[in-house]
C-alpha cells in the first residue's frame, strides 16, 4: 500500500468519525485565531479559551493592541505559561500588523511567518480555517499519529508537513488535521494508545505491529 492509498484511507475514516471537524479555540476571526493559537503553544485550547474573552475584552483589535502595554497583557495571560513571551510576541505581532498590513491579518504563509512569535503551526492554522487554502497543522498530535499510521517520518513538524503536503489530498487537509486533534485526544493518545478501538487498525503501522505482539 502507497503513503497515498493509506492517507486516503485514513481521510475517510477520520471523516466519518469525527464529521463536524473544527478548530477547539474560540474565535470570531483572522485576528482573534491569530491571537488565540499563539497563546496555545505549550497550553491546553481549554486555557486558551478561559483567557481570551476578557483578553479581547480589553483589546478588541490590532489598533487597542498597539496602544496598550506588554505588562497588560502579561496580567491579562498570565495562566496561559510563558506568558511574558507570549505578551511580547503578541504586541510586537500586532505593530508589524498595524505598520506593515494596514490592520489585516495576511492570507499567505510567507507573509505570516514574518510576525513575530508566528510559527508554521500558526500560519497553516490561519491560511486553512480562515482563508480557506490548503493547509496542514503539524502540532503534536498529527505528527504522532502521522508517524504511527505510516504517512509521515520524523518529529521535524516542517519536514513532516512537506511529507503529508505529498500525499494527502488538499481539499482535505485542513480538515483532517483537525480531525487528527480530536482522535489524539480520545484514541490515538501518546502513551496508551486504544488500538484495539481505533478506525484506522486495518491500515496503521503500529496497530499492526502493536495488536500482531498480543
Amino acid at each position: 500500500m502507497t503513503r497515498k492509498q493509506r492517507a486516503a484511507l485514513a481521510v475517510e475514516a477520520l471523516k466519518k468519525e469525527y464529521p463536524d471537524a473544527m478548530c477547539s479555540l474560540d474565535y470570531t476571526d483572522a485576528f482573534q485565531l491569530l491571537i488565540a493559537t499563539r497563546l496555545s503553544a505549550q497550553c491546553t485550547d481549554a486555557r486558551v479559551n478561559l483567557v481570551t474573552p476578557a483578553l479581547f475584552k480589553r483589546f478588541p483589535n490590532v489598533e487597542a493592541f498597539t496602544e496598550g502595554t506588554v505588562e497588560e497583557i502579561e496580567e491579562l495571560i498570565r495562566t496561559c505559561g510563558l506568558y511574558k513571551t507570549k505578551a511580547r510576541d503578541i504586541y510586537a505581532a500586532c505593530k508589524m500588523l498595524k505598520e506593515e498590513f494596514g490592520g489585516v491579518v495576511p492570507d499567505s504563509i510567507e507573509e505570516l511567518l514574518r510576525l513575530p512569535g508566528v510559527g508554521r503551526k500558526t500560519a497553516n492554522l490561519v491560511v486553512g480555517d480562515i482563508y480557506h487554502k490548503p493547509a496542514v497543522v503539524t502540532d503534536t498530535h498529527c505528527i504522532r499519529i502521522c508517524g504511527r499510521i505510516g504517512l509521515s517520518e520524523g518529529k521535524d513538524p516542517f519536514k513532516v508537513e512537506k511529507q503529508l503536503r505529498e500525499v494527502l489530498p488538499m481539499d482535505e487537509s485542513n480538515a483532517f488535521c483537525h480531525r487528527l486533534v480530536l482522535h489524539g485526544r480520545k484514541v490515538c493518545t501518546a502513551r496508551s494508545p486504544k488500538c484495539e478501538i481505533c478506525s484506522l487498525n486495518g491500515f496503521c503501522k503500529f496497530a499492526k505491529e502493536k495488536m500482531s505482539e498480543k
